[in-house]
């Protein structure tokens, strides 16, 4: 929970505070049988040249279930706060209540071709279940000012790669997969995730969120309470709210679809959290799934199990927790980064953010 698999430090390591109980990895994958998977590309510098570069970019999924266990769906729902983005395969999800098949994150003009890539991984490796065709989920934030984001650099081998590799345990977090490219209340964001524990009813339940955190002014950027984006100046590119958030919140309690979209409409509070007010030019939108309830889908007559709407406070809360560290942790387990025509995303300073937090 202090680093990441590559040892860069996450939020806790420098004695950020947080509310609630942290899984074992603190990431999605500490729901069982969630997994995630990154491919980054990063090559190149100096003057953007479309077609060439430079490229800072990529791809991350994240699999509801293990591998041979993808065309099982799960209980799912979704929530917009704003609609400046794009997430496909929503609009199923509302009608049917369910999710299929592995979820992506990349780069706004690459979300076509992950959603594709993804339908030609699934083709080679569940035939079976294409037959009357699939809508998989692909979101996208937008990269290019450190991208070349016209170049379309982003391909089917690489979508493979990042489902093929797909793993539970420790997640890297920051510049990687999908979130390469991305800036975060003017600093170096990108990838980060948080879970926490809940007990309901004598037994316990685990809650992951994972967010690809695109968004937010500096002077709005506010952790452990304290509003230190107005005294940490310097290095900013973005003059208005634009970029977007897409987070995805996976849980192993037994809930309804109508009671995953109550919490996905929780990580607006997490984000506000952090500072946001969700402006216009940001497309926050948010992706929920259970895993429990696998038998449900069959033929005929179904009979499912789900907590009572009275116990989904503390489920509530720990959507809130998970997505305000998951936020920051993007911020903090990063490094400055240069790309197209030599801008710079500047990393959060640990030790002047430690002077603001005492």
């Amino acid at each position: 929970m202090l680093k990441t698999p590559s040892g860069k430090p996450r939020a806790r390591s420098i004695s950020i505070p947080f509310d609630g109980i942290p899984g074992p990895n603190n990431a999605i994958t500490d729901v069982s049988g969630v997994l995630v998977g990154y491919h980054t590309l990063i090559s190149g510098e100096g003057a953007l040249v479309v077609g060439k570069g430079p490229v800072r970019t990529g791809v991350t999924v994240i699999l509801p279930r293990p591998h041979d266990q993808l065309p099982l769906p799960c209980f799912a729902g979704f929530h917009s706060l704003n609609g400046n983005g794009e997430m496909t395969g929503v609009l199923w999800i509302e009608e049917s209540g369910e999710l299929q098949w592995p979820i992506g994150l990349t780069n706004t003009h690459s979300c076509g071709l992950v959603r594709d890539s993804i339908i030609k991984w699934v083709v080679r490796h569940h035939p079976e279940h294409v037959v009357d065709g699939i809508l998989p989920v692909a979101a996208e934030t937008f990269d290019g000012e450190l991208n070349d984001i016209n170049g379309f650099h982003v391909t089917d081998e690489h979508v493979f790669a990042a489902i093929n590799s797909a793993a539970s345990g420790a997640i890297e977090l920051g510049s990687v997969g999908g979130g390469t490219g991305m800036i975060c209340y003017d600093f170096k964001g990108g990838s980060g995730t948080s879970s926490r524990i809940v007990e309901i009813l004598g037994k316990s339940y685990v809650v992951g969120v994972y967010v690809q955190a695109n968004f937010g002014l500096r002077s709005d950027l506010v952790i452990a309470g304290i509003p230190v984006g107005k005294h940490m100046k310097g290095g900013e590119i973005r003059s208005k709210g634009k970029g977007s958030v897409i987070a995805a919140v996976a849980t192993d309690a037994p809930l309804l679809p109508h009671q995953i979209s109550r919490l996905c409409r929780r990580v607006s509070l997490g984000l506000a959290r952090t500072g946001t007010f969700g402006s216009d030019g940001s497309g926050d939108i948010f992706l929920g799934f259970s895993t429990v309830n696998p038998t449900e889908f069959s033929d005929g007559l179904f009979m499912s199990i789900s907590l009572h709407n009275e116990q989904l406070d503390s489920l509530f809360e720990a959507v809130v927790q998970a997505t305000e560290e998951a936020v920051i942790d993007s911020m903090i387990s990063n490094e400055n980064m240069t790309g197209a025509n030599d801008t710079t995303a500047y990393a959060v300073d640990h030790a002047i953010l430690g002077q603001f937090l005492g």
